[in-house]
């Protein structure tokens, strides 16, 4: 299984603490940051960690009040959504998949192959890549549950467990039920439960993403990553700095995104 690696191969870094706004109250944080020039594709580990503590922290707030999150290894419902992924988190990605013996990287590359191809048998692949779709949230909704009704699992998914669990995207930390299990089988139609965060810092990665492509969208569907790869694309190159600087800019993007309308397409998400 991967493990998330250092946001900077250099032993040259500082501490620096900082506020994070998590909805009505803040979080505040202690990092290592490098001084010598990084990218915001560098300091994703930083970021990971850092979701990973808003997500426990509403997790002990759901436990406080009786309830549970229900979100299990061996249950993989949920990976069978279409995932947005970060191009920022792309870019890390493909530099992990670089790394890969050619061996592990054969089966990976059959199982993004078999998920397209039953995307494209299913006339979802055509619409997702005609991209109209994105302006119209009555259009991603249902291309959301079209997707989702193709029942092609995430080309990371093994045994229903995430391959990649350490180094997911955040998207992915984001979706967490306390509903049972089961009901994640069709959350069009069962009453799923979701967690309200009150903080996604996937949406600062797809408002910098925006910025970057110019576009409406910051982001790709998972399921175009190995093609993505191809194009050699550094997204990560547009925001650099110290680790310091890097951080900063990224904080200001949190601020600027934390009330306002989503950038990625969440019809599924429970509520």
């Amino acid at each position: 299984m991967p493990q998330d690696a250092p946001a900077q191969p250099d032993s040259s870094a500082v501490m620096a603490s900082f506020s994070i706004p998590v909805g009505s109250a803040s979080m505040n944080v202690t990092l290592k940051l490098p001084t010598a020039r990084t990218t915001l594709t560098q300091i994703l580990p930083v970021i990971r960690n850092i979701e990973n503590a808003i997500v426990e922290s509403a997790s002990e707030e759901i436990q406080a009040s009786g309830a549970a999150i229900s979100c299990r290894a061996g249950c993989g419902a949920c990976c069978r959504q279409m995932v947005p992924l970060s191009i920022f988190e792309a870019e890390a990605l493909t530099a992990w998949l670089a790394t890969l013996p050619e061996a592990e990287m054969i089966p990976i590359r059959e199982r993004f192959h078999r998920t397209l191809s039953t995307l494209r048998d299913a006339g979802v692949l055509d619409t997702i890549l005609e991209g109209s779709w994105m302006l119209d949230e009555q259009r991603t909704a249902k291309l959301a549950e079209d997707y989702f009704r193709a029942g092609v699992p995430c080309p990371f998914l093994i045994d229903e467990s995430c391959s990649i669990h350490p180094i997911r995207p955040l998207n992915c930390r984001e979706y967490l039920v306390t509903s049972p299990p089961e009901l994640c089988n069709d959350p069009w139609a069962n009453p799923v439960s979701g967690v309200n965060l009150p903080l996604r810092l996937s949406r600062a990665l797809f408002a910098f993403g925006q910025q970057v492509e110019r576009g409406p969208c910051g982001w790709i569907p998972l399921v175009f990553l190995l093609a993505w790869g191809e194009s050699g694309a550094t997204p990560g190159e547009s925001v650099a700095g110290s680790g310091i600087e890097v951080f900063r800019k990224f904080l200001d993007q949190v601020s600027a995104v934390s009330f306002a309308k989503p950038a990625d397409p969440q019809p599924a998400e429970p509520s």
